[in-house]
Parts: C-alpha cells; structure tokens; sequence
C-alpha cells in the first residue's frame, strides 16, 4: 500500500513538472514535496471512492467506448483532487479538463504503469506437503 501511494507521488510529480496546465504555486522544496505527497493521498481515495461510482453509472459508454471513456474519468478524478486542493488551501492546480487534466491523467497513468512493473510481491506461502505413510 505504502509502495503504491509512493508510485503515485512519483507520477503526480512527473504529471506536475512536464504537463503545462498542471502547477504548484509554493516555492520551497518542502511544501511542493508536501503539496504532491497529498494530492496523491487525495487521488488515491477519490480512485477507491468515487472512481467505481462513476464507472458503474458511464458502465454504457466505457463498453462503447473499449474503454477510452476510462480517460475522461481520470482526468475528472484529476479536477476534482485540483478542487478538494483548492477548497483546503492545497498549492496544487489543474487548469482546465482540456489538455491539462485529460495529458495529465494519462502521465499519471503511464508513470504508474511503467513504475508499478518494479512493485515488491511476497511470494505465495507454499504449505509442506503432507507425509505420506506406508501401511
């Protein structure tokens, strides 16, 4: 779990330094590494929260769509982690939906993606094999 909001800080920041549209208004280094640490923590329970909401109700266009409408609901996922920011005085910004919301989730995507492959798994607990008795 630890690993998987880590990932996500990573990609929030990647999203934040190379997609025009997306910013972070402090200066120092410490509010900006704080700023990007929340807005993961924000995105990651608007993605356990509200994202299956909204794919269950748009369940007709994300078929229709092979997916493709899975694109909309993250960058929405992104204004609304810009809003909750904004309401509680966070540093973090996304402009607009078009291109900084919908260029930033699929970063946020493909960064999560490309670092998720390198996550730690436990290795599956393999029970000893029982003894067989010979009669």
């Amino acid at each position: 779990m630890i690993w998987r909001w880590l990932v996500n800080a990573l990609a929030v920041a990647v999203a934040t330094y190379v997609v025009p549209g997306i910013s972070i208004t402090d200066t120092s280094v410490s509010a900006q590494v704080v700023a990007i640490v929340v807005v993961a923590a924000v995105l990651g329970a608007l993605n356990v929260v509200v994202k299956p909401v909204f794919t269950f109700l748009t369940g007709c266009l994300v078929i229709l769509s092979f997916g493709l409408f899975l694109i909309v609901i993250n960058a929405l996922m992104l204004l609304a982690a810009s809003w909750i920011m904004g309401v509680f005085g966070g540093a973090w910004h996304v402009d607009g939906f078009w291109p900084a919301a919908v260029l930033g989730s699929l970063v946020i995507s493909v960064v999560s993606l490309v670092l998720g492959i390198f996550e730690p798994r436990e290795r599956p607990h393999r029970p000893e094999p029982p003894i067989e008795r010979g009669w």
